[in-house]
């Protein structure tokens, strides 16, 4: 009996050691799982966010790898522990996940309306009926908004504009330039500068995860002490969020 109980322990300890082994051991892949927004995360693995995002963990030891599915269904992976982390995350957006201190870009927030209109202000926005894709809960970051409509593709946001169905679309500056090619006459819409919202991986709470995010973060502050990331946003077109002027 005595000698079970001993082959037992044994067998325990050393389970345990292996698992504390496993955990100890860094990883060597994130999965991650974000939207399929052009020239940012597109699903070929193309776009300034992956670019990014390759930079802060590949020259450390970790490669992408990468599912593009719904920002909703996204958020639902890494609250599952499916996916390590979710791409494109407004800070707190979910109690079930976590955010780390640094955040990986910045989205830059406008408003697209019939160019016929007054232009809105974050003063004014409140007083207009609004539309955003579900899923972004822009009315969390937004000043004074209080009717809005949430629609679940982009496809008919200028048919929304222009039936007077909406007053103005809520997205970021990208997306908006997006629709914004379906016009058949782009002087018909102005676009109009309204909050800049920085973007956070949102990671799963294992403890893989976490390691993850620490890494995340100890890297992001070395690549923005040295400028490291300037040029990836200068390849791109797009502005530099970590100026600090």
């Amino acid at each position: 009996m005595a000698r079970r109980w001993l082959a037992v322990m044994i067998f325990a300890m050393f389970c345990s050691l292996a698992q504390a082994s496993d955990e100890a051991t860094p990883p060597s892949v994130i999965h991650l799982a974000s939207e399929d927004w052009e020239d940012y995360t597109a699903a070929d693995g193309r776009g300034l966010g992956w670019d990014v995002l390759r930079e802060v963990f590949e020259p450390a030891g970790v490669k992408l790898d990468i599912r593009s599915e719904p920002y909703i269904r996204s958020m639902g992976l890494a609250q599952r522990g499916e996916v390590d982390a979710c791409v494109g995350s407004y800070l707190d957006e979910s109690s079930d996940l976590l955010y780390p201190r640094w955040n990986f870009d910045t989205d830059h927030i406008y408003a697209l309306g019939l160019a016929s209109n007054p232009a809105p202000t974050p003063e004014t926005l409140g007083s207009y009926r609004l539309a955003w894709v579900r899923g972004y809960d822009y009315q969390d970051y937004l000043p004074n908004v209080r009717r809005y409509n949430e629609v679940m593709r982009r496809t008919g946001i200028l048919s929304m504009l222009t039936h007077n169905r909406a007053d103005f679309y809520i997205d970021a500056l990208t997306e908006v330039d997006y629709v914004l090619k379906w016009a058949k006459d782009p002087s018909q819409f102005r676009r109009t500068h309204i909050a800049e919202l920085p973007l956070y991986l949102c990671f799963a709470k294992t403890p893989k995860a976490r390691s993850l995010m620490a890494l995340f973060d100890q890297r992001m502050e070395q690549l923005v002490k040295n400028g490291q990331l300037k040029p990836i946003f200068e390849r791109w077109k797009q502005p530099y969020p970590f100026d600090p002027n």
